[in-house]
């Protein structure tokens, strides 16, 4: 008989996987540039504005190559996992926003306060296996498939710190959305699927 699943998604969210520490992600935001025009009309007929393109900018989906662009989606991925993780952990969400968005961060968001005013904490191990299955016609979505295997799952009282529950975990698929939000990939969207 299979183990019962103690903690592979956060309470009251199904679509949402059991995953990850937060890394700290820098986003890459242009606010123009700190020298102002000339607002000279240029001999080539264009109009110096005195805004450029940021240079870090991360390239459209499109212009990356294939292999690059799914190692890329994967990590980001597993980025989210580890940032989900933690926010568990420590009733944190304010990691999350680098590596998700709405309607998924409004959601954990949510689940975590709730879970912060019971007095509680969870922490879990995964370990995951994911692999690119789709993407979208215009590149901005990318579909990840992962058998999430939960080994253990406990929620301790965050006062005492002692252990009120939990235990073994199990196995699921979840289908993730990866999704190209201002510049990087976010978690936007997942759903648990059947054991695996």
């Amino acid at each position: 008989m299979r183990a019962r699943l103690v903690r592979s998604s956060p309470p009251r969210l199904r679509r949402a996987a059991i995953p990850l520490a937060a890394l700290p992600l820098a986003l890459l935001t242009g606010c123009g540039t700190s020298h102002p025009s000339s607002g000279a009309l240029k001999p080539e007929g264009t109009f110096d504005t005195g805004a450029t393109a940021p240079a870090t900018a991360a390239p459209a989906p499109s212009a990356v190559p294939t292999a690059q662009l799914y190692k890329t989606v994967l990590q980001r991925y597993r980025d989210y996992q580890a940032a989900y993780k933690q926010a568990y952990a420590t009733n944190d969400p304010s990691a999350l926003p680098a590596v998700a968005m709405d309607p998924l961060l409004a959601q954990l968001t949510k689940d975590i306060q709730s879970t912060k005013e019971k007095g509680e904490v969870w922490r879990f191990t995964n370990t995951l296996n994911p692999r690119v299955y789709a993407q979208s016609k215009d590149g901005s979505k990318i579909y990840v498939i992962d058998c999430v295997n939960t080994l253990a799952g406990y929620r301790y009282s965050a006062k005492t710190g002692k252990r009120t529950g939990g235990g073994q975990g199990g196995a699921y698929i979840y289908r993730t959305t990866v999704q190209y939000d201002s510049g990087t990939w976010k978690v936007a969207a997942t759903t648990r699927d059947r054991s695996c």
